[in-house]
Order: structure tokens, then C-alpha cells, then sequence
């Protein structure tokens, strides 16, 4: 029997007990996809006939995607299948695969279909193309998000097991929204983007939507990798957010949903369960980051939308979708001095808006602000797309990472989406914290609603370790240093027995911690934290004096680097070593 849900691992387990086979699944898929209501979801499927030859050559079981089931935006090359960018008057057939595809095939990935689009990747609610408006699998009268559109409805529908789209604004973030899914929208060029149709070539990413976190990093694992054929593409390399991270979240006066109170209630939900997961909640000022995201339509940016496909233009405008062709050609107006000019004004954003990131660790952002029928999108289909990227569309332009997850549901049974968004390459700590809060949260996957079964483990940070005895310790006066260098607390304890504290003859008294070699004592209360190597840096690189970093032993025996105290501030300090530790010693003088 065929899962609803399609997740890797299931997958793999299934074919190693002999329960199924990569030829059975792919029969049953195109039995699925031949009875699905929603006909827009694809422009052109693989015979099915090619799909079983693949599936039936597969040979090595260990490959990474053996056997698993995908499809991709019809704006990503695959050799001898028409490339349309949803235009047919712009289709042409591809000579060869995109890298990525080439990258998937060689995994053991099965293809079986390319899907439907906002013409030329411009648009986030999947209305603008000529196929057909793909709709939310969990009601028709509604957008399926977009551009990304067939390749969101295709995985949440049961018909694939990941999907690629691309992510210029939102696309890959979007569509996971409206169909109750994740959504990966990588680093720029950690994915190559050769053989895709540019929207913004110097934004574009190649996206992956999935079940879960885990499926959605499986596949990032197989694609990513530097390719000379992309100019824009990175070799990878990881950033690793704190496990316990802060987060930015939004503070009451930017929580904008167009008036859908179910979804502000259901962001706030969100943030809860994260607080109560024991992260670290924080507000940010949204402003800088919702100007940026203006500037990525509302000015002379959309020029490299024009950029991309200003020969057809020039001779095939008439082939454009009208709101598209409004869009693109609305760039004309634009001069290379206001190019520049905005160039700047994102650059002065920037400062503004990494003061806020420097906050915390990473964002917990409403996927969108909320969502609209079919009907509503096309009366309004400039405003209303604005809405829809109010929390996407700054990401890309200050070279962020992103992925979207499931977050529970409004009443009419519409789902809603939180995304976490952190520094460039910080994809795998996000993929953790995603994983984490979407099994938290307990919204399931796709129309099934089904919890995906995969978990996905971040690697952890590398870490300093920290021994603090006086005003640093929980709930103390400057513990807040700490906490708002991501530090997590690792343990209560004593140092060994020859340790004494002072209060140093200071106003206020500060806390002295002393190695004195032949004295015995009962050791002194420490807590040990630990954080990463750069905030460690900064930490003791704020230390005032008389205060140093020492090694400290524990109880235990174990050495780690603490606080300890210069010998020349002695002179008239008090020895309060009797009382155990700073904590004490404060409490008996109230």
C-alpha cells in the first residue's frame, strides 16, 4: 500500500521490506495524479513508460534519493522535455539538465513531471499562467501560492514525494503556506541555479518543498555544491546557530495580517510554543526589513526581472500574462541611475536592519500574512501579491537563508505557516529549529495533515565553556549578557576546594574569585555556560577589569575557563568564602 504521506525514509523502509518497489510507487503516482482533480498542477508530465524505465534501472539501494519520486518547476531544464516558464511562445526543449537535476538523477531521484508556474516566476499566488491556476489542495476556491504553484500543490497532494521550485520574493515560502508543507529556500548559490530561467539571476534560488525539514535537507544534500556554469553559485560551508537559539519575532505594531485574526492568533500561538520549547522570544523592529522588501517590486529592482527576458519582450509582449507584462514592462521606466540608486538605499537598509538581526539568532516570521480566494487575487492581483511578500521578500536581498513549516490551521480548515530565517548558510541550524516546532506545533503535512515521521538533528554549535560565580549567574544582574550571547546553561556546580571569593572593595561590591593553592574549603557555587567561539570573544572582550579569564577547576576535576579575579584588587576586599558562593553572600544583606 502506498503512503499518503511521502517522506524519504518511509519510502526506503518500504522498499527495503519488499512491501513495495520503485516501479509500484511510480504506477501508483500516475494513477494519482491521472484521477486529481486540479488539472492545472502540471504542464507536462514524463511518460510514464521513461519514469518506470528509470525506476526499473535503479541498481545501488544505497544512493541517497533511491527510488524517490519528485517533480520540478517548469522553469528548471531537463534534456529532451519542453522548458516554458509557463509561456508557450518562450517554450523551447532543453538539450540537457539543469545541474540540479543531472545531481538528482545521479542520487537514484525519480523524475515524473514539471509543473505549473506564475509566468516567468513573477507572483506569489500561482494565478498567472496560462495552464491554469493551481489551487490550495485543501480548498479550491483559494490560491495555491506561488510562483511556485504546481510544485507546492504536487507534494502536499500525494503526488510526489519533494518537489524544486525557485525563490526569488517568497516562491518557495509561499506555496508551502497555502498547502501546509515545508519549504527550503536555501542560500543564494548553494544550489546551482544553471538551467533555470532567471527572474533575478543575482537573487534566484533553487527551492525545495517536501513533508519535512528532514526530507527538505536530504535533498539540499544531494544538490547544493559550487558549479562553474552559475555565476551567482557558493561553495557550501555551514554557520551553526546555538541549539537553545534567540528569536527575533514581531512586536505588536508590525504584526500586520490583513485583517485575518485566525492568522495573527495562530502566529502568536507560534511563538508561544517556541517560548515553550525554551528559546529565547525577543522583538525586533520590523521596519527596516519591510522597507527593504518594498524595494524589491516597488522600485527599480523589478528592472532585472526585464533583465532576464528583455529580447522576448521586446518582440513577444503580446505572449505575456497581463499582469506580468504590466510588471516587467513597468521596469522600463527605470534608469540605470535609479538602479543605483536603490542599490544604495538597500545598502543603508542593511545597517538597519542588522542591528536588529544582531538581536538574535534567527527570525520566526509569518509565512504570509494571510490568504486569498482565486477570485479576490485576480481583482487586485498587484496589492494583493504585495501582501502575500510583506515577510518574504527582504530575504533574499540581505543574502538570507529560509524555511518555511506547517503552523496549524484557521477555522474554515485553511492552513497557516511560520518561517525561520537566519544568516547565509545557516540552513541546517534552521532545518533544526524548523523540525523541532513543526513536530511541536503537531499541523502535520499536506492535505493528510498526516506528522511526518522524520526528525531533523542541526548539527550542534561548536562551544567554549564558561565558569561565572558572581553577578553572571542565573536570574543575577548580568546574567543578560550571557542569555543575549545565545550562551545556554550547562551546569550548577563548585569549583574544587581551593578556591576562595571576595567581595572587592568597589561600590557596588563586585565578586572576586580567587585560586589559592593549600587552602580547603567546601568550593565555591558556580554555573557553567557555554556559547559559541565568537561570542565568547565578545564576551570577554567586554570584561571590565579587575575581572579575567583564568582556568578554573571543578569539583569534578574538570578545567574550563572562568572568571578570576587580578591579585592587585584585593587590597580591603572582605573574604565571603564561608558563605558558599555570591548568591548567598547577596541574600544576607537583604
Amino acid at each position: 500500500m502506498i503512503p499518503d504521506l511521502l517522506e524519504i525514509p518511509t519510502l526506503h523502509a518500504a522498499y527495503a521490506a519488499g512491501t513495495i518497489t520503485p516501479q509500484t510507487l511510480i504506477e501508483a503516482l500516475y494513477a494519482r495524479i491521472e484521477t486529481y482533480t486540479d488539472r492545472a498542477v502540471f504542464i507536462s508530465l514524463v511518460p510514464k513508460e521513461e519514469a518506470l524505465a528509470a525506476a526499473s534501472a535503479l541498481g545501488d539501494t544505497s544512493l541517497p534519493l533511491y527510488g524517490i519520486p519528485y517533480v520540478v518547476k517548469d522553469n528548471i531544464d531537463v534534456a529532451s522535455m519542453p522548458t516554458t516558464a509557463a509561456c508557450p511562445d518562450f517554450a523551447y526543449t532543453a538539450e540537457r539538465d539543469a545541474t540540479v537535476v543531472t545531481k538528482l538523477r545521479e542520487a537514484g531521484a525519480i523524475l515524473i513531471g514539471k509543473t505549473n508556474l506564475d509566468q516567468f516566476a513573477t507572483g506569489l499566488n500561482g494565478t498567472r499562467s496560462p495552464y491554469g491556476a493551481p489551487r490550495s489542495v485543501f480548498n479550491a476556491d483559494y490560491i495555491s501560492g506561488g510562483s511556485s504553484s504546481g510544485s507546492a500543490v504536487a507534494v502536499a497532494a500525494g503526488l510526489a514525494a519533494f518537489s524544486l521550485g525557485t525563490d526569488t520574493a517568497g516562491s518557495g515560502r509561499v506555496p508551502a503556506a497555502c498547502n501546509n508543507i515545508v519549504g527550503l529556500k536555501p542560500s543564494i548559490g548553494r544550489i546551482s541555479a544553471a538551467g533555470v530561467v532567471p527572474a533575478c539571476k543575482s537573487l534566484d534560488c533553487v527551492a525545495v518543498f517536501a513533508n519535512s525539514a528532514a526530507d527538505a535537507m536530504a535533498v539540499l544534500r544531494v544538490a547544493e555544491g559550487y558549479d562553474e556554469a552559475d555565476a551567482y553559485s557558493r561553495k557550501p560551508r555551514e554557520v551553526v546557530l546555538p541549539v537553545v537559539p534567540r528569536l527575533g519575532v514581531l512586536a505588536e505594531k508590525d504584526r500586520d495580517f490583513a485583517d485575518d485574526t485566525q492568522a495573527a492568533a495562530l502566529y502568536a500561538a507560534a511563538v508561544a510554543k517556541a517560548a515553550e520549547l525554551g528559546w529565547q522570544v525577543t522583538e525586533i523592529d520590523y521596519t527596516p526589513l519591510r522597507d527593504v522588501a518594498a524595494l524589491l517590486y516597488g522600485g527599480a529592482y523589478v528592472a532585472e526581472r526585464l533583465a532576464a527576458v528583455k529580447d522576448f519582450f521586446v518582440t513577444h509582449a503580446d505572449a505575456f500574462d497581463p499582469t506580468v507584462r504590466r510588471i516587467i514592462g513597468g521596469a522600463q521606466k527605470f534608469s540605470a541611475a535609479d538602479a543605483f540608486t536603490d542599490i544604495y538605499r538597500v545598502q543603508a537598509l542593511r545597517h538597519a536592519a542588522q542591528a536588529e538581526l544582531a538581536k538574535c539568532d534567527a527570525l520566526l516570521l509569518p509565512t504570509a500574512p494571510t490568504i486569498f480566494t482565486v477570485a479576490e487575487m485576480l481583482e487586485q492581483p498587484v496589492k494583493r501579491n504585495s501582501t502575500l511578500g510583506l515577510y518574504t521578500n527582504f530575504v533574499n536581498l540581505l543574502d538570507l537563508a529560509a524555511i518555511a513549516l506547517p503552523a496549524g490551521f484557521r477555522e474554515n480548515g485553511l492552513p497557516f505557516g511560520v518561517t525561520f530565517i537566519g544568516p547565509a548558510f545557516a540552513d541546517a541550524s534552521l532545518a533544526g529549529y524548523a523540525s523541532t516546532l513543526h513536530a511541536a506545533i503537531g499541523a502535520g503535512a499536506g492535505v493528510s495533515r498526516k506528522q511526518p515521521q522524520a526528525r531533523y538533528t542541526a548539527p550542534a554549535p561548536e562551544e567554549v565553556t564558561v565558569v561565572v560565580a558572581g553577578a553572571h549567574l542565573s536570574g543575577m544582574v548580568l546574567n543578560h549578557e550571557l542569555v543575549n550571547l545565545g550562551a545556554r546553561l550547562v551546569s550548577a556546580t563548585t569549583t574544587a576546594p581551593d578556591y576562595k571569593l571576595y567581595a572587592l572593595a568597589t561600590t557596588p561590591p563586585k565578586p572576586g574569585l580567587t585560586h589559592t593553592p593549600g587552602f580547603s574549603g567546601c568550593g565555591i557555587a558556580v554555573e557553567v555556560w557555554a556559547l559559541t567561539p565568537e561570542n565568547f570573544g565578545r564576551f570577554v572582550a567586554a570584561l571590565p577589569a579587575p575581572m579575567g579569564i583564568g582556568r578554573v577547576t571543578l569539583a569534578d576535576g574538570s578545567v574550563h575557563p572562568g572568571f578570576l579575579c587580578e591579585a592587585y584588587a584585593l587590597e580591603g576586599a572582605t573574604d565571603i568564602t564561608s558563605f558558599g558562593g555570591w548568591r548567598a553572600y547577596r541574600a544576607s544583606l537583604t
